[in-house]
């Protein structure tokens, strides 16, 4: 547990206190689900620290070692395997300012913090260099100019990190600086927050959202339909009710969610509470997480099989990231 001044207390705001208040050790994670027994084989971490947010641990089931959500956020051994790459997008060599990454025709994403609420243990940017390459608030002023300067670009995205542990007043100051380029059309807003700390979306959150003349969408991540309970559908009909186009992005992930069950259960618990699912990734090669990964062969059996049990609306395009290509490459399905 992070100490907390009592000074602080007064200037925080709930889900900043459930923030400070997340688990970062392995072996206290364990003690509360009852899995004491795996602390020596699972708790060795590979240099990338734990941190998940108590909403989340109370999602997960006591006595289970393989819950999905536990696989999710545990440090395992496995993370020491050499395989996979530290950039594995190649996102250094598209920054085109201070944590302006411009990859793609028409749309640009700004890394706007490293910080995020939780560490998932298959995220790509696991190694990602933010002290160098994020923009602090001085520099969002670069990655503006660069946005005025090109007519063509019309949708920001923001990301990091998690663009949602910023607090309303900095995000209020980045949208504010957004919100003159006379041709950004789109913000759309990469996020975890909804479902790993939902009590971050607050009233002033989705009000200052449901102000701005950008058309906004947030892509929120979610991996299971366990992740998905009473606090988190509050939390994005909070957002829906407010005009927000809400979309779902998950990762295809072994001992997770690698069967059509798993992910046709996450698609219907997703429509329910107003987002549509988006994309199904292939895992991105990254350095520590290549025990998630699935087979394509495998991952395009699950999407036929999702086919047959679902309308297409609620089958997300199965996708893989590739460096230097224009736009995500589709996988595609019999």
């Amino acid at each position: 547990m992070h100490d907390i001044q009592p000074q602080q207390i007064k200037h925080r705001a709930d889900w900043q206190l459930e923030l400070a208040d997340a688990i970062t050790s392995a072996s206290e994670l364990l003690h509360q689900l009852g899995l004491d027994h795996l602390d020596e084989a699972v708790s060795r971490a590979s240099g990338f620290p734990m941190l998940v947010p108590r909403a989340f641990v109370s999602k997960m089931q006591k006595g289970n070692a393989d819950d999905p959500l536990l696989k999710q956020i545990l440090p395992v051994a496995l993370e020491h395997d050499p395989r996979g790459y530290t950039d594995p997008l190649g996102e250094l060599n598209a920054m085109t300012a201070p944590g302006l990454l411009h990859k793609y025709q028409r749309r640009v994403l700004l890394l706007t913090t490293g910080a995020c609420a939780v560490h998932c243990r298959y995220c790509f940017r696991r190694h990602f260099p933010y002290a160098n390459a994020r923009p602090r608030r001085s520099a969002w002023q670069q990655a503006v100019e660069y946005l005025s300067r090109h007519a063509d670009i019309d949708e920001v995205i923001l990301s990091g990190g998690d663009p949602l542990v910023l607090d309303n007043e900095r995000l209020g100051q980045l949208f504010a600086a957004l919100e003159p380029v006379p041709h950004l059309k789109w913000l759309r807003i990469h996020t975890r927050l909804p479902v790993v700390l939902p009590s971050r979306i607050d009233d002033e959150l989705t009000a200052s959202l449901s102000a701005l003349r950008f058309r906004t969408m947030v892509v929120i991540h979610a991996n299971h339909a366990n992740e998905l309970a009473t606090a988190e559908a509050d939390a994005l009909r909070r957002l829906a009710t407010r005009g927000i186009t809400l979309l779902n992005q998950s990762v295809l992930l072994r001992g997770v969610n690698d069967s059509a069950a798993a992910l046709t259960a996450l698609s219907k618990r997703l429509y329910e509470n107003a987002v549509l699912p988006y994309y199904l990734h292939m895992l991105d090669p990254v350095q520590g997480a290549m025990h998630f990964e699935v087979p394509q062969q495998r991952a395009v059996r699950i999407l036929n099989e999702m086919k047959a049990a679902l309308p297409g609306y609620l089958v997300p395009r199965l996708v893989r990231e590739v460096e230097g290509e224009a736009s995500k490459t589709a996988i595609f399905t019999i």
